[in-house]
Formats: structure tokens, C-alpha cells, sequence
């Protein structure tokens, strides 16, 4: 049973999640092989914990996928594809997809038997849906896609890609999002993998489509819903986000209160000097009070409010990125030159961390969204 949007305290279903979750990310650790984590996370039906139970799912929300990410990243072996594949194209279909869509891929994004990406951003526009230059078509039962997408995760192992396009409104002429599904093997869908100095499991791409052909069945849901069905998918994104900086969070602190616990100078544990201890009991607080929003955000998307939600993603994804790059910069400082060893595993995570507050929207753009839509403040755009 998912929380309600006033519930602070989880239930005792919830918090059994919480600790199997822990239990298998324990079992894997930090060195773990990705693959063989995000299959058995799969087998155990964490995966699918949001997606509905007439379609292989759990039947909960967001609610219970955001813990396991959070879990999973706590252990040292987050799974970006989680925002991906079951938060975001898992949502847009099991709420707006066909039936057939539904049997076609829910059950596999539950086990992990199937994974699909998700393309919005572009070279130009951004994540900005209303400069999305990619476009589809009708020509009689099919639809012509045509465009470019940048920093699409793991489309190399993803069995197709949600791309946003946008088409023309018959009555205004008008571009307008919406969604539809590519294998990955469609003619005319290219990809050209991106280098980056993140060590991630997860590859970025950049995608092409040049007169990629579907067929009518492949547009999700309602052709005249727009930005609806994009929000549906974005939102969850947002929530998943937060829940991705806040298992980086917490996973760096945890080592870095180990430390402090055994390294000692001069007789004493370091960690009780206040000049460690205090940065470190300020990131934790900073991480629990992120967490709190990240649970109202998804509590109010899972009761159907998509405003709401929409404003408490936000803060939600801006609290846990700034939350995570402190707690992970304190963290390298506690362990002091350990903490750029390979052996303790932190400094790869002062790269990672910075994601969270870039990605999938950057906290400048939040704090723009915050500004006009919470407090009323005119626009600068």
C-alpha cells in the first residue's frame, strides 16, 4: 500500500521493502557487476514494485521504486536505468498505453527481461519540449520520425527508446509533443556512443532518426494529450533522481563515518573532533530532509496529483543533488588523500554526485520553476 501525501512515518510493509532491498544491495556491494544486480533486483520483482500487478508488476508507486533505487544506491550499486526504464516509460505506458502496448512491454520492464530508454533531450532545445525539433509525420499508417537526441542512457543494451517528437495539431498547425515507441534495431535509428569522464555503467548516446518508419500502434496514448502524458513520465523522473543523489548521499557518508570511527590521530578517533563530526552530522540532516520531500513528491504523484507532484519533484531532485555533492565533498574530506584512492571507492562519486544537480534538469531551471510557479514571480523567458 503506497503512503498517503500527509503519512510521515512508513509502513511496516514499506520499511520490509527498505531492508530487503539493503539485504540484496549488501549481497553485490560497490563491485559488483551491474548486470547480474539489475537481473536479480528483476527476478525479485523490485524492478516492477510501481508498474501494476495485471501486468507482472507490484502494484505500488513511486513510492516503493524511489526506496529501491535509494536502497540500491545506499549499497554502492545504483541502477540509473531505474529512472529510465520502470519509472519513466513504464509509467507512460501502464497510464496511457494501448492494452496491447501494455501486454507488450510491462511485464518485461517488471522482470527485467526487457529495458527501454528514453529520448527528450536535444542539441538545441535541451530538455525544453517546446523547441524539440524532432518531428514525426503521418504517412497513411505509419508515422515518420525524423531528428536528433544527446545523452540518451543505455540504449545500447535498451530493447527500444520512448522518443519525444512532436506533431502538427490539425486544426492550429501547431507542434506538440508526444510519445512514441522505436526498437532498437528500426531502419534509419542510429546511435553514436558519447565519451564522458563519468565511471558509470550506463553508456551515453547520441541518437539519430532519419525517416525512421513506425507503424501507427507505436504513438503512446493520445495524440492531442501533449504535455500531459510527457509530465506523467517526467515527474516520476524527477522523484527517481532525488532517490538516485540520496543512495550517492548516504553510501558516501556511511564510509566516511566508518573512517571517522577508526582512523585514529593522536589517541583519539577523528570523528570526535567537531570539526569532523559537525560537517558530517550537517550532511546527514541535509540528506534526511531531502528524503522527506522525495517521499511527498512521490506520495502526491501516487494519489494522482500531478501539480502538486510537480512542484514537490522539483524541490525534491534540487534538495537531494545539492544534499549529495555536499555529503560526498565532506565525505573525500574526512578521509583526507584516501579519499581519492581507488580503494575506498569516494572519488568516483565527486563526478557522479555533480549529475544530480545537472541532470535530468538543472537546479537553475528548478529554481526558475519554483520562482514563477510557486511564488508567482514574473518570467525572464
Amino acid at each position: 500500500m503506497t503512503t498517503t501525501a500527509t503519512t510521515l512515518i512508513e509502513s511496516e510493509e514499506l520499511r520490509d521493502l527498505r531492508a530487503a532491498v539493503a539485504a540484496l544491495g549488501a549481497k553485490h556491494g560497490p563491485d559488483a557487476d551491474p548486470t547480474a544486480v539489475w537481473a536479480e533486483a528483476g527476478k525479485l520483482g523490485y524492478l516492477g514494485v510501481n508498474l501494476p500487478e495485471e501486468y507482472g508488476g507490484g502494484g505500488g508507486g513511486i513510492t516503493e521504486l524511489s526506496l529501491v533505487l535509494e536502497e540500491m544506491g545506499a549499497a554502492g550499486c545504483p541502477q540509473l536505468m531505474m529512472i529510465v526504464s520502470p519509472a519513466i516509460c513504464g509509467t507512460v505506458i501502464a497510464r496511457f498505453g494501448t492494452e496491447e502496448q501494455k501486454r507488450r512491454w510491462l511485464p518485461g520492464l517488471a522482470d527485467a527481461s526487457l529495458t527501454m530508454a528514453f529520448g527528450i533531450t536535444e542539441p538545441d532545445a535541451g530538455s525544453n519540449s517546446h523547441r524539440i525539433t524532432t518531428t514525426a509525420r503521418r504517412d497513411g499508417d505509419e508515422w515518420v520520425l525524423n531528428g536528433r537526441k544527446v545523452f540518451v542512457s543505455g540504449v545500447d543494451i535498451a530493447d527500444a527508446t520512448l522518443i519525444v517528437g512532436r506533431t502538427e495539431d490539425a486544426r492550429t498547425g501547431r507542434l506538440k509533443p508526444c510519445l512514441f515507441i522505436v526498437d532498437r534495431d528500426a531502419p534509419g535509428f542510429g546511435r553514436r556512443h558519447i565519451e564522458m569522464e563519468i565511471d558509470a555503467a550506463e553508456k551515453q548516446f547520441e541518437l539519430t532518426l532519419d525517416d525512421v518508419r513506425l507503424p501507427a500502434d507505436r504513438l503512446v496514448g493520445d495524440e492531442d494529450a501533449g504535455l500531459l502524458q510527457l509530465f506523467a513520465g517526467l515527474n516520476p523522473e524527477r522523484v527517481m533522481t532525488a532517490a538516485f543523489a540520496l543512495g550517492m548521499g548516504r553510501y558516501a557518508l556511511a564510509k566516511a563515518v566508518t573512517y571517522a570511527k577508526e582512523r585514529t590521530v593522536w589517541k583519539a578517533p577523528i570523528g570526535s573532533h567537531q570539526a569532523i563530526a559537525h560537517p558530517l552530522a550537517q550532511a546527514h540532516i541535509e540528506l534526511e530532509l531531502a528524503k522527506l520531500m522525495m517521499q511527498r513528491a512521490a506520495a502526491l504523484y501516487d494519489a494522482g496529483d500531478d501539480f502538486g507532484a510537480g512542484e514537490a519533484a522539483n524541490m525534491a531532485k534540487y534538495a537531494a543533488g545539492e544534499a549529495c555533492v555536499r555529503a560526498v565533498d565532506q565525505a573525500v574530506h574526512t578521509l583526507g588523500g584516501n579519499g581519492l584512492t581507488r580503494e575506498y571507492g569516494l572519488a568516483r562519486l565527486i563526478t557522479g554526485a555533480r549529475v544530480a544537480r545537472i541532470a535530468p534538469v538543472s537546479r537553475e531551471m528548478i529554481l526558475n520553476y519554483v520562482s514563477h510557479s510557486s511564488l508567482g514571480l514574473p518570467k525572464s523567458y
